[in-house]
């Protein structure tokens, strides 16, 4: 059975302090655009219902065409790039404002578990620092970045050297190491720091490792927030962990409080390695619109 709802104005915990580059939860959006100005919509996505995504991967920026690639490769000639990595050189060269043009031409891909899912195209045209940004001068493997906005239709074959993927038009990119984003999460008190990260390490990664998680349905959306915003769910897991309890299972369900708003419960299962008796708690989140929230806070799920 599920617990009472929870006033979220009054009861919610705070939310994880965010990496330097990540703006904290509840910060200042821009408004969507009016019907007809969205550029990625190709006539389509502002008459179709709207479809959201909140997707963790890596942005690439990419040559949509030859022509793009030696105007690009001309104005490296020009610029200083003497004792920098070609990474650094091309970082270097797409932050000099006037080679603003030139992001505009690159195609922008976010790979999902390395797979090329999404090509991105800002709302507002200064959120090309946001795709210069995510790029960065020296990459590692550890790297992440969030990108929240509106899925359209399938790009066309002439606009990404080939690539037919969906396009998304984005609001927000958040881009930082997973390392600074653990570090970010607060530790419980009496908790080694050690076992609490390694902990915060393996949800984080079994989050991200969901079949699918494209980030585009409800429960990955819900799912992903939950792993960039909610620290609970690491202090839960890492309790568990202290009482010999592994995570089993994440479900995400429909809640009985959805009403004209979709609010979905996210239920974490933990199974005791001895006994083989499973916990389970879990949370609700409102996914009606492009930025999920939480609902109610983390708290002992029952079955019915």
């Amino acid at each position: 059975m599920e617990t009472e709802p929870v006033n979220p104005a009054t009861e919610l915990p705070p939310m994880a302090p965010a990496p330097p580059s990540v703006p904290p939860p509840g910060g200042p959006t821009r408004p969507s655009p009016m019907p007809g100005s969205c550029p990625t919509c190709a006539g389509g996505m502002a008459a179709a219902p709207p479809s959201y995504i909140y997707a963790i991967g890596r942005v690439e920026a990419r040559f949509p065409s030859s022509s793009v690639e030696k105007e690009f490769a001309q104005a490296t000639g020009r610029a200083d790039t003497k004792g920098k990595t070609d990474q650094e050189a091309f970082y270097a060269v797409l932050s000099h404002k006037e080679h603003r043009y030139l992001v505009r031409h690159l195609c922008w891909v976010l790979t999902v578990q390395g797979l090329d899912t999404y090509i991105l195209k800002p709302r507002d045209p200064a959120d090309l620092d946001l795709l210069v940004e995510a790029i960065r001068p020296a990459p590692s493997p550890l790297d992440l970045d969030v990108v929240v906005g509106m899925k359209g239709p399938i790009a066309p074959p002439d606009l990404c050297n080939g690539l037919m993927v969906p396009l998304v038009a984005f609001d927000q990119i958040y881009s930082f190491t997973r390392e600074a984003l653990i570090k970010s999460i607060p530790k419980p008190e009496k908790m080694a720091a050690e076992k609490f990260t390694a902990t915060a390490g393996e949800l984080l990664d079994r989050i991200m490792q969901m079949t699918d998680n494209a980030g585009a349905t409800d429960d990955h959306r819900a799912s992903n927030y939950l792993a960039m915003r909610y620290p609970a769910i690491y202090a839960t897991a890492t309790e568990c962990y202290g009482r010999d309890c592994s995570l089993s299972a994440v479900h995400v369900q429909p809640s009985a409080l959805s009403g004209t708003r979709k609010i979905v419960k996210v239920i974490f299962s933990f199974r005791h390695r001895q006994t083989d008796v499973t916990e389970k708690y879990f949370v609700r989140v409102d996914v009606t619109e492009e930025f999920p929230y939480l609902v109610t806070k983390m708290s002992p799920y029952y079955d019915r």
